[in-house]
């Protein structure tokens, strides 16, 4: 499965392209085996009438077929720079997990794969974002209400690679032929791009998160400039009925203050929770990115100690 989504992403993933697929398996015990999987075809707004649910049911009634696991256990996407968490993966992997409990992502970064170590993450949504996106509420008192923080989003499962005994011999005997000179390549530092674009991609975050703090302090604003306006005009209404009782007069009848004041709409905090889980991440992936340059400049030099 990892060797076709690999192999997946180098046919059809160039630079920022995200690719996609679905994993098939099987529960067993308390674990999901993910033992096969099939891409997403590529297609252009000329194909228009094309189908990918029925894509996907045809190749699982192949798959079935043939006697090969055709149970659907979630899907795969593979990550530019670590920028996966988006609201299509969040509307996606609750579609999913909605539908098949057991459901995950498994998110393949080919950046860091290129590194030298494979890059491979399972997540599922927690229990109390499942809660959130069925009420389909996520208005800042909902989320406050769910403690919700882009810290509990998401749940990383453990991910267990199992090769067969075959692949495992291959594995050995590549090994064994390979020259030496080309392991020494993974000792090399990553170029400052790789740096320098985590870096660019987490200013943007950080500026996307500033305009959504200025949006949310406005609505605050005014929040507290209609409050004002009801006290007024409460109070006008208490002047008056005070003159009307003087002269003898009826009170005025009551009114529903909301009706006339009605309160503006927060804005919807889940992009917020979204792009600060983002930053996260980025933080995250520059501070890997920062020990393994570390590492290998420790193994680089205690291998100029050994030769020397």
């Amino acid at each position: 499965v990892v060797l076709k989504i690999i192999k997946h992403y180098q046919e059809e993933g160039q630079g920022n392209e995200v690719v996609q697929g679905v994993l098939l398996g099987l529960v067993v015990d308390d674990r999901l085996e993910i033992t096969n999987c099939f891409p997403f075809p590529q297609h252009t707004e000329d194909d228009a009438d094309f189908d990918e649910v029925q894509y996907q049911m045809e190749m699982m009634r192949s798959l079935r077929h043939v006697n090969i696991d055709h149970l659907h256990v979630g899907w795969y996407q593979s990550t530019y720079y670590g920028s996966f968490v988006t609201r299509a993966l969040l509307d996606s992997q609750f579609s999913y997990q909605h539908a098949i409990e057991e459901s995950v992502v498994l998110i393949y970064d080919p950046i860091k794969t290129a590194q030298g170590s494979l890059s491979l993450k399972a997540y599922r949504l927690t229990p109390k974002l499942m809660e959130v996106c069925k009420e389909k509420d996520f208005s800042p008192e909902a989320l406050k209400k769910a403690n919700i923080a882009y810290e509990n989003m998401f749940e990383e499962v453990p991910i267990v690679i199992k090769n067969s005994y075959l692949i495992n011999v291959m594995l050995w005997e590549l090994e064994k032929k390979s020259a030496v000179a080309d392991r020494h390549e993974l000792l090399s530092l990553a170029s400052s791009n790789h740096l320098g674009k985590s870096l660019q991609l987490l200013m943007d975050r950080v500026d996307e998160m500033s305009q959504d703090i200025v949006k949310y302090n406005t609505y605050l604003r005014n929040v507290s400039k209609q409050q004002q306006q009801k006290h007024q005009y409460q109070q006008i209404r208490q002047q008056e009925n005070i003159q009307r009782q003087s002269r003898g007069e009826p009170p005025l009848p009551e009114e529903d203050i909301n009706k006339l004041f009605k309160p503006p709409q927060p804005p919807p905090r889940m992009e917020s929770l979204l792009i600060a889980g983002q930053i996260n991440t980025y933080c995250q992936n520059i501070k890997e990115f920062n020990a393994q340059n570390l590492g290998k400049l420790f193994m680089a030099q205690a291998l100029q100690d050994y030769n020397n």
